[in-house]
């Protein structure tokens, strides 16, 4: 499957601004200068940057150009579609994953209305929890049709299943809607993650799409109250 340039080029202006190697507050060159260093038309830059406009790393502000935003205060977007390794690249602690738990199951009526499934359906089961520096205080919970999803292994779980699923399996990750929520602990969490004491745990469950509205994906990811801070970014229209 062969991206877009303009996604191409979105990415690594995206991942220089991650990354730290641009600033908030730097100015990128403009469409023309864009367009020379990539031997494209202004048109596809013109698509790079609204897409990094639309995402929160740059405000075209005119006189100036194209300015970097400030994307730190972001390092755990709701609205964004992202997977926890690229996610983690920004964080200033070693982030790892474990496994708990990897297997076929047959939907129960709980997961046949999340996941729309039938009770022929056969869904992935993946328990993982995320440890950022000391301490485990991310508890993901993914189910996938395996309809859509033919075969996970331990190797790909512990990695970055959508990393498989895009480049492995050639699947169009297109969206996601959202339910964030607040819930006690279960034996599950306090079993999992390093809860020092706390009783209720945010949960954000993902029912996610791809490019043909297939829903394919259900995700509870359920986090220690005080260690994540979620941050949206909205624009509006003009």
């Amino acid at each position: 499957m062969r991206a877009n340039k303009y996604h191409v080029i979105y990415k690594e202006w995206a991942e220089k601004i991650k990354t730290g190697e641009l600033k908030a507050g730097d100015t990128i060159p403009s469409e023309n200068d864009l367009a020379q260093i990539y031997g494209t038309s202004r048109e596809t830059i013109r698509k790079a940057l609204n897409l990094l406009a639309q995402n929160g790393f740059i405000q075209k502000i005119r006189g100036k150009g194209s300015v970097i935003l400030d994307v730190q205060k972001m390092s755990f977007p709701i609205s964004g579609l992202v997977s926890f390794k690229e996610i983690s690249k920004g964080f200033q602690a070693e982030a790892t994953t474990t496994v708990h738990d990897i297997g076929l199951i047959k939907p129960d009526a709980f997961l046949m209305q999340q996941l729309q499934a039938s009770k022929k359906d056969e869904i992935w089961k993946v328990i993982r929890s995320r440890k950022i520096g000391d301490e485990r205080i991310i508890l993901d919970k993914d189910y996938f049709l395996k309809k859509h999803v033919p075969m996970l292994t331990k190797q790909i779980c512990e990695s970055s299943i959508y990393d498989y699923l895009e480049h492995n399996l050639q699947l169009s990750i297109s969206f996601a809607k959202k339910e964030i929520v607040v819930e006690e602990c279960t034996e599950e969490d306090y079993k999992h993650l390093d809860l020092e004491g706390f009783t209720h745990i945010v949960v954000v469950k993902n029912y996610v799409y791809l490019e043909n509205t297939s829903l394919f994906q259900y995700t509870e990811s359920r986090h220690r109250l005080d260690k994540f801070r979620f941050v949206d970014f909205a624009r509006r229209g003009v």
